[in-house]
């Protein structure tokens, strides 16, 4: 496997900071918490970035709560701030992963996911039945006309 240099600086860069941040933010941002960290934005991304940069980044406590959609479901929740880190970190580590990765791996993926997932099992599905069933009609002739070695139903 290749080896990366310089990531820690990438993942602390400012640019890479902002980006997460309006990752972090996507569909939220009208949230309290959010609110608060964007009304000084570059001033706490400039302070993030140093808390990494000396290595005196804490995580926070997560705050659990429970929705209720399909069924019950306890949520744990980590803190804005710790979601613009996950985000710039995930910005820089996910395409080295990337590359690394079957192309039937579908979990968390860009232009992936559950849905092309469960599309991709149905055609290995189809392609495994549709082997059998010739199988099963190569077996069937073989056994009624043993004479014909390869003989095949069509």
């Amino acid at each position: 496997m290749k080896t990366y240099k310089n990531l820690f600086n990438k993942i602390c860069s400012f640019e890479n900071l902002h980006l997460a941040y309006l990752k972090a933010r996507k569909c939220k941002r009208y949230k309290d918490e959010i609110l608060k960290f964007s009304w000084n934005l570059e001033e706490n991304l400039l302070k993030l970035q140093k808390e990494l940069m000396s290595q005196t980044y804490q995580h926070g406590g997560y705050r659990e709560f429970v929705v209720c959609d399909s069924k019950k479901r306890k949520i744990k929740a980590a803190p804005f701030k710790d979601r613009v880190v996950h985000h710039a970190l995930c910005n820089i580590i996910e395409p080295i992963f990337d590359r690394e990765f079957i192309y039937d791996t579908y979990a968390c993926r860009e232009n992936k996911g559950t849905h092309r997932a469960i599309k991709r099992l149905e055609k290995f599905i189809k392609s495994v039945n549709s082997t059998l069933r010739e199988r099963d009609e190569f077996a069937c002739a073989k056994n009624i006309l043993p004479s014909m070695r390869c003989f095949k139903i069509l």
